[in-house]
Order: structure tokens, then C-alpha cells, then sequence
């Protein structure tokens, strides 16, 4: 690397916490990229990819909906959430976007640590599993060791293996939750001297704790993953990183689990689709020419109920919507199995059903990149996967 390469890259990533173990790999310019993108927390897919040709999704989010008036039409059974308009759907008009819905995988937990866990290994639920090998590090291994990095607190499960892979932590930027709030002190003045006084103290404090116990959950399925807010801001370094150094990367947005006061066309999620999608955005920019060669997946570990719930959320449920983007893809759809969102198709009368298991997906999407065998996959992916081909690599 001359000095003048150096210098750009350095400055490309000054953002990033600094790492001469990250730096010191290496990517050939036209060597295909592989960035997997992991929301953590499980977001509400039918929030983003609108089942518009549902009468039930309408019928059952009475607060939640996105108004069929203000969807992005993309045919007679999808919209995509109006937000995206100048993100993602530009991408999407271009070719270079695709969604697949119905996505997931066959652990029932609902659990957002053993699904997580379950999909990071990429090897079948049941039987014994082996927690030092993650899919993407048996791929990295199985093509030729690629450069590889987690952009991530820890090394994920996902890169754990027989190959080392480096990780570097995204600054995150977001503000401290408080609790505390101007109108609840003011309203605490009311009734200071009064009979109620106590009451009111101990209303406070039950909502505080509750809250508290709220906000738990969602940190805790986070595991550490960088912000919605932090994502968007270090995407122009996590592209430059990819574009210039890796072939294999990894990061993890947390803050999914949008249990109370999810939002529709504003509010909590809208606000964090919006800025992952803004990052991709840079992202597809940043990347340049080697754009073309790069394919980005964008997973989480199950989506959330058809339903919404008391407090205007929602909560675990089971099939999601992948999202995938690159420059060479053949997008511009909505693909994989599909079927009607109707009370008699739920997956047990409250979720999305699974029609295209994850393993197979990117087992697929593998093969076309890397022209991998059955032998190949199936070591990548043990249990014998069956590679679904969408067309769309």
C-alpha cells in the first residue's frame, strides 16, 4: 500500500475505533464483498413490507397501520412504508433491492438469545450443536479465508471458528433513556401537600419500575449492538473499510423489540427504519465501483405478531422479511414463497408463517456467489441444506 492509500484509508475510518490487526488485511478490487446486516431484537416486518393486499393486517392494527394512501406501490400485495421513498426504494426502482417475506427459521423459542444463537451457528435445531462455530466463519474458511471483520462489540457467534476474525466496535452516540421527566415533577408539585401526595409518589414510582423492567428486554436482545442512529453514522466508514480492505463483514443495529408504542407512519420505528435505511443508502454509495460486486443481507431473528398488542406494539412472533441490496443483483421484487396473510393462514392464528427457511436462502445466495457444490454447502451449512434459487444473484 503506498502512502497516499494509506492515508485515505486512515482518514475513510477515523470514525472507527483504531485497529492495525484491521488494517492489516486486504481485498482485490473485483473479489465479490458479503456484508450481513443484523437487527437485533426482532423489527416489525410488516411495518416496512406492507401485506397491502391483506384485509386482516388492517383489521388488526387499528393503531399501527400503514395506510394503504400512503404506501410505495410495489404490486397488488405489497407496499413499502412511505419513509423509504428517497432510501431504499430508489434502490429498489434501480434493481439493486429485493425483499423476501416469509423468512425465518424453525426454532420456536421465541426467544430473541436462542434464536439469535440458533441462526449465527446456521445448524440445525435439533440434536447437539457445536457454540465455537458460526456459519460465516465455516464460509470464510471454506473459500479461502478471505478478509473478514466483524464491525461489532465482541467477535459474534456468526465468525467464531477455526479462522480468527477481527472485530471493531462502532461509536454509537445515543443519549442515556431517562426515565425521569419534566411533567411528571410538575405534576408532582400539584400534589405535594396534599392527601394524594403519597399516591402519586407511588404511581411514579410502579410506572418507573415498569418502564425499567420494559427497557430491560430490549437492551438485553441488543447484546451490545451498535444504535440505529450509530449505524447510519459510521456507514460511510464500514463501506469504506469493505470497499478497500474486507470480503466478508458483519454488524449487528439493536433496539427492535418494540413492544409499547411502536409506532406507524412516526413515531419509534419509522424513526429507526428510517435511519438504517438512510446508512444503507450511504453505504451503496460509498462502495464505489466495487458496489456492483457486493450483496448485502439484512436479517433479524423473527419477526413480530400479525396482531398488535394493548399497549400499541407488538410482540415475538415468527416469519420475517429479509431485505437484500448490491449493485449486480437482479432485484426490483418481492421473491421467495409467498402466500395470502388471511386468519386461516397465521402461523398458529398470531404470526407469519416461515416459507423460506433461512439456511436454505443463504445457502442459495452462496452458490451463486462463490459456484459452491452441494458437498460445499452442506459443510457451511450441516444437516443438508436444499439452495433455494430466487433469481435474484
Amino acid at each position: 500500500m503506498n502512502r497516499r492509500d494509506f492515508l485515505k484509508l486512515t482518514l475513510a475510518a477515523s470514525t472507527l475505533p483504531f485497529s492495525w490487526q484491521a488494517l492489516a488485511a486486504t481485498a482485490k478490487p473485483d473479489a465479490p464483498r458479503f456484508l450481513l446486516v443484523f437487527l437485533r431484537g426482532a423489527y416489525d416486518a410488516n411495518s416496512l413490507l406492507v401485506p397491502v393486499g391483506s384485509q386482516l393486517y388492517y383489521q388488526s392494527r387499528p393503531s399501527i397501520a400503514i395506510p394503504k394512501t400512503s404506501l410505495i406501490g410495489i404490486n397488488a400485495d405489497w407496499g413499502l412504508h412511505p419513509l423509504m421513498r428517497d432510501t431504499l426504494f430508489p434502490l429498489f426502482s434501480k434493481g439493486q433491492m429485493a425483499f423476501i417475506p416469509f423468512s425465518g427459521t424453525d426454532d420456536l423459542s421465541r426467544s430473541h438469545f436462542k434464536t439469535q444463537d440458533s441462526i449465527e451457528l446456521g445448524q440445525p435445531t435439533q440434536g447437539s450443536r457445536d457454540y465455537k462455530s458460526g456459519f460465516m466463519n465455516r464460509l470464510a474458511s471454506l473459500i479461502g479465508q478471505p478478509a473478514s471483520i466483524a464491525f461489532s462489540k465482541n467477535v459474534p457467534l456468526i465468525f467464531r471458528g477455526a479462522m480468527t476474525v477481527p472485530n471493531l466496535p462502532l461509536k454509537d452516540g445515543m443519549p442515556p433513556a431517562a426515565f425521569a421527566s419534566a411533567e411528571s415533577e410538575l405534576i408532582m408539585q400539584m400534589y405535594a401537600g396534599s392527601p394524594l401526595e403519597q399516591q402519586v409518589k407511588e404511581g411514579f414510582t410502579v410506572r418507573d419500575e415498569a418502564s425499567l423492567s420494559m427497557a430491560g428486554e430490549p437492551e438485553e436482545a441488543a447484546r451490545g449492538a451498535v444504535s440505529t442512529r450509530g449505524f447510519e453514522a459510521e456507514a460511510a466508514s464500514i463501506a469504506a473499510m469493505m470497499r478497500d480492505r474486507y470480503q466478508l463483514g458483519f454488524v449487528d443495529i439493536g433496539g427492535w423489540d418494540t413492544h409499547v408504542n411502536q409506532g406507524g407512519l412516526e413515531g419509534t420505528l419509522p424513526k429507526k427504519l428510517t435511519e438504517v435505511a438512510r446508512g444503507l443508502s450511504v453505504f451503496s454509495q460509498e462502495m464505489g465501483p466495487a458496489w456492483k460486486n457486493t450483496v448485502v443481507m439484512v436479517i433479524s431473528e423473527f419477526g413480530r405478531t400479525f396482531r398488535e398488542n394493548g399497549n400499541k406494539g407488538t410482540d415475538h412472533g415468527h416469519g420475517t422479511s429479509y431485505w437484500l441490496l448490491g449493485g449486480g443483483i437482479s432485484g426490483g421484487k418481492v421473491a421467495g414463497r409467498q402466500q395470502k396473510l388471511e386468519a386461516g393462514t397465521l402461523f398458529q392464528d398470531r404470526d407469519t408463517p416461515i416459507l423460506n427457511d433461512y439456511r436454505n436462502t443463504l445457502a442459495g445466495l452462496f452458490k451463486a456467489m462463490y459456484g459452491l457444490n452441494q458437498s460445499q454447502l452442506d459443510t457451511i451449512f450441516p444437516g443438508k441444506v436444499s439452495p433455494d434459487d430466487y433469481g435474484l444473484v
